[in-house]
């Protein structure tokens, strides 16, 4: 690029139209930001105009030179690059191009690629925490191009790290409508039930989902397989289960036997987070099952509200999904706006 110097009231060379505004400027009372690209109109205003009183007479402009871009065209070009599915762009303005969530979800970021792509000087990338739980129209991630014009071989640069679109830096997976069951060992008091309920409907219907049976099991295998054979076989199993009263160290357990017997498998005994670590996860054919920890099933938010909702959006039950967890997995008060809007007033831990 190069800078070049328009005065004003002497009309500018016909060359300059295109060039880029270095600084905000104010023309016959009117305000022109910085980063404004000039039309052959603009040279005339400014052909024609007076310096205000005390202002510089000289305006520095910025004019791209070959295989450069304006700012505005480099970071709409990289906010389509790195922006898959759910995201709304808006843009760009003042060579920020924000995506907005475009239904109700949960967020994910590539953060090795983000971290890469922002080594790249001057491309910024700046997202939301991979993970969230975001509503519609919420600002999920912003680009922005620092300069006023910028080497398009940069902007291509930064795509290539963000996969060119193949597979997106930042997406959304909104949240299905999906069916839960729900199947809690008699083991759990009583008096404990009604409060579980209610605190398992919030959780899922708040999603976007919806309780098709809720069972109470006798705390035996074969009472506890007739459930879970129940809601994971015939011709439309749940696609999520949630368990409670179960014991998540006791390998004996009804749960994890009955798992066994029906063909199902755990995929993982505890997760990376704290409360809710004792939380398990498992799955029968294609039928989900999360086994809440006993703080979980009434009003203490933990783990299982950062990983219900990826269930619900159809991530499917994996180690990879479970292993995201760690990295602010310590619950404490101050994570709350990692929950879920529904387990956001829930009771948290002090540390």
């Amino acid at each position: 690029m190069r800078v070049e110097r328009i005065t004003l009231g002497r009309r500018p060379p016909r060359h300059l139209a295109g060039a880029v505004l270095a600084r905000d400027v104010r023309v016959g009372g009117e305000r022109w930001a910085k980063g404004r690209r000039l039309s052959e109109a603009d040279l005339d205003v400014l052909g024609s105009a007076a310096a205000s009183h005390g202002g510089p007479p000289d305006i520095p402009v910025v004019v791209a030179e070959r295989g450069e871009i304006h700012e505005d065209e480099a970071a709409l070009r990289l906010a389509r690059a790195i922006a898959g599915p759910g995201l709304d762009l808006r843009g760009p303005a003042e060579s920020r191009v924000d995506l907005h969530a475009a239904a109700d979800g949960v967020l994910h970021v590539r953060i090795r690629e983000l971290e890469l792509l922002n080594r790249i000087d001057p491309l910024e990338v700046f997202t939301a925490l991979d993970g969230s739980v975001v509503r519609s129209g919420q600002l999920v991630a912003s680009v922005k191009v620092a300069p006023h014009v910028v080497a398009e071989a940069v902007v291509a640069a930064g795509a290539a790290k963000a996969g060119d679109g193949r597979r997106p830096l930042v997406w959304l997976a909104p949240f299905r409508p999906m069916r839960v069951g729900v199947v809690v060992k008699e083991s759990l008091r009583s008096a404990d039930r009604e409060r579980f309920e209610r605190s398992v409907r919030a959780k899922v219907e708040t999603l976007g989902s919806r309780i098709a049976a809720l069972v109470y099991a006798a705390d035996d295998v074969p009472s506890v397989e007739a459930a879970l054979a129940a809601m994971t076989r015939g011709r439309d199993p749940t696609d999520v289960l949630l368990t409670a009263g179960g014991r998540s160290t006791d390998p004996s357990d009804p749960f994890f036997v009955a798992i066994e017997r029906l063909g199902g498998r755990m995929v993982r005994h505890g997760v990376p987070a704290h409360p809710g670590s004792m939380l398990w996860l498992a799955r029968i054919r294609r039928t989900a099952i999360l086994g809440l920890p006993t703080c979980g099933a009434y009003s203490k938010a933990t783990a299982a509200d950062l990983l219900l909702p990826r269930l619900l959006t159809g991530e499917p039950p994996t180690l990879q999904t479970v292993s995201r967890l760690g990295h602010g997995g310590i619950l404490t008060r101050e994570m709350r706006f990692r929950f879920p809007p529904y387990a956001r007033d829930l009771d948290a831990p002090e540390g």
